[in-house]
C-alpha cells in the first residue's frame, strides 16, 4: 500500500478518428445508421473512465469526482477530449487515456459501414495522437 496523501488529482486526454468526407457529412446530417456518434460517445467516455481499474489490471479504483467529455467533428475527423478528477492517492491520466479511447473507438463501430471500401477495409480511418496534454495534482482543488 502507498503512503501517498490523497491529493486533487486531474488529467485530460485528447485523441482523434480521421474519417473520410462522405461519413462526416452523414454524421452533421444526423443520418449515421446506428445513431448519433458524438452524443453516444459521450456516454461510452463515461463509462470507460469508472471501467479503467477493470480494463487495466495494475490500475487502482478510485473515486472519481467528475468527469468532462467533448466530442467535436474537425476538418478530417472527430477530436474526444476527457478531464478526470478525483481526491486520491494516484492519478487519473489512465482514466482519461482509456475515456478518450473508448469515445474513439465507439465512433469507429457506429460508422464503420460508411468508412468500409469496395473490399471491406478501412484505408482512411485512423486512430491517432491519443495523449494526455494536461495533468494537475495540488493538495486541494482551489490552490
Amino acid at each position: 500500500m502507498t503512503r501517498k496523501d490523497e491529493v486533487y488529482r486531474e488529467a485530460t486526454a485528447t485523441g482523434k478518428i480521421v474519417l473520410r468526407e462522405s461519413t462526416l457529412d452523414a454524421i452533421r446530417r444526423g443520418v449515421v445508421p446506428k445513431g448519433d456518434p458524438l452524443t453516444i460517445s459521450k456516454v461510452v467516455a463515461m463509462e470507460a473512465v469508472k471501467r479503467t481499474p477493470y480494463d487495466l489490471p495494475f490500475c487502482h479504483g478510485i473515486p472519481i469526482t467528475g468527469v468532462d467529455v467533448e466530442i467535436s467533428l474537425e476538418p478530417d475527423g472527430v477530436r474526444a477530449t476527457v478531464t478526470v478528477r478525483a481526491i486520491a492517492r494516484t492519478g487519473v491520466e489512465m482514466e482519461a487515456l482509456s475515456g478518450v479511447s473508448a469515445a474513439l473507438l465507439n465512433v469507429w463501430d457506429m460508422v464503420k459501414s460508411l468508412e468500409k471500401d469496395e473490399s471491406g477495409n478501412y484505408p482512411w480511418t485512423r486512430i491517432s495522437d491519443i495523449r494526455v496534454v494536461n495533468k494537475v495534482k495540488r493538495s486541494s482543488p482551489g490552490s
